[in-house]
C-alpha cells in the first residue's frame, strides 16, 4: 500500500490531488488538512464513486489506520490511493509544533490571556457560573486542600485544570494546585499534543510514567475498565505522594445523566456519579468532580470558540475501541444518543433525570441497600398500614 506523511502531502499541488477526510462530519469540521473534502466512513462506500479518477486519492482518518481499508478499496477500483500516515493526530501534531515553537513569546501568551478571558466572560453563563455551583453546593474545596488536578489530555481535563487555575487566582479560598499527568505509554503523536497543549494554556505539568497500557494489551474483555481503575490507582497513589488530600477529574454533567442511564436500562440500579468521595484504599484522600454541572456542549463550545484541538482519548488503542470513543457501539454512546433524542423532545428531560438521584422517596421504591443493610418495603409493610403511611394516590 502506498503511504506518505503529513510533511511530504504539503509539498504537493493541492489542485492536482484529491484529499478524502473519513472521520465523523463534526470532526471534520472542527479541522482536518488543508483542501480535504469529508465523506464519513460510514458512507464512503456509498460516495467513493463521486471521487474524481483522474486525480491521486490521498486519505486521512484520525490514526491512519481506518483509511487503509478506503485506499483498498479505492485501489479495487481503479483509483490511484495513497494512505495518509498517522492521520489527523500527525497533522494535529505538526501544527501545534509549528505554533509553539514559531509563534513569538508575546503571541502566545495573547492568546492564554484570550483563552482565559473567554472562560470568565464569554462563557460566563455556561461553564463558570455551573462550576462555581458545584463548588459551593457539593463542598468540593476547603481551606488549605492540596488538589490533584489529573489531566488526560483531552477537553474535559484541560478546561477543569484551567477552571481551577483561574479560581486560585481570584478566588478567596486559599489552597494549592498540582497537575498531574500519568503517561501510561501514549504514542509519540499524542504525548507531543498532551504538552503543546498544556503549553499553551499556560498548565506546568507534573508527569509520571507508568506501563498500563502494556499491561492492557492483551486483555480482549473490556481492556478500558481494567485501564481506568489501574490509572486512577496510579494517579490516587502519586498524588499522595506528592501531599495532595483530593484528586479532581474531568466528569461533567452529561457523564452524570449517562451514568444513571446506563445504570438503569443496563444494570438495573438507581445510581449515580457522585460529585466528590473518599478513597476506599488511599486513606485520607478525596476525588472531586468540579465540572459536575458544566454541560459538554458548553464544554465544546469553549473548544471550538478559542479553536483548541485536542486528543479525544490518548490510548494507544482509540482507533479501535468503542469505549473510549473511537467508533460507535458502546453503551454510553448509546446512552449520549438517548440524550441528545431527549434534548430534541424536551428541554426538561436531562434537568429530569439529574434530579431524579437528588430526592428520592424511599418510600416509592420497592427496595434499597445502603452500607451492607438491605431494605425491602415489605420488611414494614404492615406496620406502615396500620398506621396510615402509605401516601400514593388510589
Amino acid at each position: 500500500m502506498n503511504t506518505i506523511s503529513v510533511e511530504e502531502l504539503e509539498k504537493i499541488d493541492a489542485s492536482e490531488i484529491t484529499i478524502v477526510d473519513v472521520r465523523p462530519a463534526d470532526q471534520y469540521s472542527r479541522g482536518s488538512f488543508p483542501g480535504a473534502v469529508n465523506i464519513p466512513l460510514d458512507e464512503f462506500d456509498e460516495k467513493m464513486e463521486a471521487v474524481d479518477k483522474d486525480k491521486t486519492v490521498y486519505v486521512l482518518c484520525h490514526t491512519g489506520d481506518r483509511s487503509r481499508d478506503c485506499v483498498e478499496k479505492l485501489s479495487d477500483a481503479g483509483y490511484e490511493a495513497v494512505n495518509i500516515e498517522g492521520g489527523y493526530r500527525a497533522y494535529l501534531r505538526l501544527s501545534l509544533s509549528r505554533f509553539m515553537e514559531n509563534d513569538a513569546k508575546e503571541q502566545k501568551e495573547l492568546k492564554t490571556k484570550e483563552i482565559e478571558h473567554s472562560i470568565i466572560k464569554t462563557f460566563r453563563k455556561t461553564v463558570w457560573r455551573p462550576f462555581t455551583k458545584a463548588l459551593n453546593e457539593y463542598q468540593l474545596i476547603q481551606e488549605g486542600d492540596k488538589i490533584a488536578v489529573c489531566i488526560s489530555g483531552g477537553k474535559d481535563s484541560m478546561l477543569m485544570a484551567k477552571l481551577l487555575q483561574e479560581l486560585k487566582r481570584h478566588g478567596k479560598i486559599h489552597f494549592e494546585l498540582v497537575f498531574l499527568v500519568m503517561n501510561p505509554g501514549y504514542n509519540a503523536d499524542n504525548w507531543k499534543i498532551i504538552q503543546d497543549n498544556a503549553e499553551l494554556l499556560g498548565i506546568p505539568l507534573t508527569v509520571f510514567e507508568s506501563d498500563i497500557f502494556d499491561t492492557v494489551a492483551e486483555i480482549e474483555n473490556n481492556p478500558c475498565y481494567l485501564c481506568a481503575r489501574m490509572r486512577r490507582g496510579y494517579l490516587y497513589s502519586h498524588a499522595k505522594e506528592l501531599g495532595c488530600n483530593k484528586i479532581a477529574l474531568g466528569h461533567h454533567f452529561d457523564d452524570v445523566i449517562e451514568t444513571i442511564l446506563m445504570g438503569m436500562l443496563y444494570s438495573g440500579k438507581v445510581e449515580t456519579m457522585m460529585p466528590k468521595l473518599h478513597s476506599q484504599n488511599f486513606e485520607g484522600m478525596e476525588l472531586i468532580r468540579p465540572m459536575y454541572l458544566i454541560k459538554e456542549s458548553a464544554i465544546k463550545a469553549w473548544r471550538d470558540t478559542n479553536g483548541l484541538h485536542f486528543i479525544q482519548c490518548a490510548c494507544r488503542f482509540t482507533e479501535n475501541c468503542v469505549s473510549c470513543g473511537g467508533g460507535r457501539g458502546s453503551k454510553r454512546d448509546e446512552m449520549k444518543e438517548l440524550v441528545a433524542q431527549f434534548r430534541n423532545t424536551s428541554s426538561v428531560i436531562e434537568t429530569n433525570i439529574f434530579n431524579s438521584v437528588r430526592d428520592i422517596n424511599l418510600r416509592t421504591v420497592m427496595g434499597y441497600h445502603k452500607d451492607g443493610e438491605y431494605y425491602n418495603f415489605l420488611d414494614d409493610y404492615d406496620q406502615r398500614g396500620n398506621k396510615g403511611a402509605d401516601k400514593e394516590k388510589e
